[in-house]
């Protein structure tokens, strides 16, 4: 009896000791859990013996121990969960990875089915000429490989549209080299996502909450946005930064309906022209971030002009953006500006007349707010209904002698939910309002679903 008596005083002291002085590993966590089994046991055998009362409380005071234990390591999980939900060097949670891994292999990937279902007839009356489409959009494969803690080299391979048969595609989205040498400077070499917007780099289904990504970030900031380049990023004190030197645009790609046709992609671009893009952003306060992204170089490659003379074509964008998380509500806002010099000896090379002008000027902003009802339950499912005020006009600004086309001057309302029931899986639906002063605006239902890993 007094042998056991001081096994279960022992077991208690180191129990208890550990539970308040040691920090809540998970090798102490494995350890602690096998000393509660012993201890329970001990005093079983002692219970059996000596029918005391006072082993009755002992065991419920091991009772209340096991229960801080165990919600000791559901916190450590949560934790843990959380990291791995947060996206690493200004990529997605699943391109995030590699870098969580030892050593070797990585493997992730996402992938978005969309069902678009559009109105019959546009704002003024005229058919809208478009039918239902319903498209597995796109399926990535994250490939990467950690070499050690320094270098490590990460890649995304994305299908397009399911079948290259059916103007489907299948490209590489960025596969690039890291040095990781310390946290305020680390280098990168590759075809580059650039740091621009929000969804250039973190595009993963899950990141937001559409079915389709905001317009002002598909044909103002041209995402998904890559580029063969080299450059640094890091973290400075309260700031994260990027700053990267790739090759410039392609000028004869510009349309009246932005830049997105001048992405080269990293596939053989031509090299006349570099340009440098950057940004930086404030992320000391949880649940905030704000930056300013920057983009300027050259876009004519060598094109040349009715006369003969090389065409410059200096593009410069920049935005300033916001993302403001707080218990289960967020508020996420972009502003874009671009400049596009020669516009008039761009629109010349190109054969463009009237309103069909490349624009010398474009705006762009949109802002959206949303809130997960179910953020208060503590489970693991969320809910997130959203309403988004989108405006972009490609032609602010125009050439002399070139008309403004009001069709490019657009507002596009977008509401509706996203359903998470776990993290890595999400469905959503929504309903777009597109508006111009042309009258040829017209609203279409989204249906989606995503996934990561």
């Amino acid at each position: 009896m007094n042998r056991r008596c001081f096994l279960v005083a022992a077991l208690a002291m180191a129990l208890a000791t550990g539970a308040i002085g040691q920090d809540s590993t998970q090798d102490r966590l494995e350890a602690l859990e096998r000393e509660i089994a012993e201890l329970r046991q001990a005093i079983t055998e002692l219970a059996a013996e000596t029918g005391d009362e006072r082993i009755a409380e002992l065991e419920r005071r091991i009772e209340i121990l096991a229960e801080e234990i165990e919600e000791l390591s559901l916190g450590e999980a949560a934790t843990g969960s959380a990291q791995d939900a947060e996206g690493l060097y200004g990529l997605g949670i699943a391109a995030s990875k590699v870098y969580r891994v030892e050593q070797g292999l990585s493997i992730g990937g996402y992938g978005e089915m969309v069902f678009e279902s559009y109105a019959s007839k546009r704002e003024g009356g005229e058919p809208t000429g478009f039918g239902d489409v319903f498209d597995f959009l796109r399926a990535i494969v994250y490939v990467g490989y950690k070499f050690d803690d320094r270098w490590v080299f990460n890649s995304e391979i994305e299908f397009e549209h399911a079948s290259t048969s059916k103007s489907g595609s299948a490209s590489v989205e960025f596969a690039y080299v890291d040095y990781l040498w310390k946290p305020q400077l680390n280098f990168r070499t590759g075809i580059l996502l650039l740091p621009m917007g929000w969804l250039n780099e973190l595009h993963e289904p899950t990141l937001f909450p559409s079915a389709e990504r905001p317009y002002v970030e598909q044909v103002l900031i041209p995402s998904t946005w890559r580029e063969n380049g080299a450059g640094i990023f890091g973290d400075v004190g309260p700031f994260s930064y990027r700053s990267y030197v790739v090759n410039g645009l392609k000028g004869s790609g510009f349309t009246s309906n932005g830049l997105r046709g001048g992405r080269q992609k990293g596939a053989q671009a031509q090299a006349e022209d570099f340009a440098w893009t950057g940004r930086l952003d404030y992320t000391a306060t949880p649940g905030l971030i704000v930056g300013v992204s920057a983009y300027v170089g050259n876009s004519g490659q060598g094109l040349l002009d009715p006369t003969g003379r090389t065409i410059d074509a200096r593009t410069e964008i920049l935005d300033f953006h916001f993302d403001w998380n707080h218990r289960g509500f967020r508020l996420r806002g972009l502003w874009t500006q671009g400049d596009v010099g020669d516009a008039a000896r761009l629109n010349a090379a190109l054969g463009i007349t009237g309103s069909d002008s490349i624009g010398e000027r474009l705006e762009g902003h949109y802002i959206e707010v949303a809130y997960d009802v179910l953020a208060r339950r503590g489970g693991r499912a969320s809910l997130l209904p959203f309403v988004r005020v989108e405006s972009i006009d490609t032609q602010v600004r125009v050439p002399a002698g070139f008309a403004k086309n009001p069709i490019f001057d657009r507002e596009i309302l977008t509401w509706g939910a996203a359903f998470q029931p776990i993290d890595p899986l999400v469905f959503k639906i929504g309903y777009q309002d597109w508006t111009n002063p042309g009258g040829t605006g017209f609203d279409e239902w989204n249906l989606a679903m995503g996934y990561l890993f």
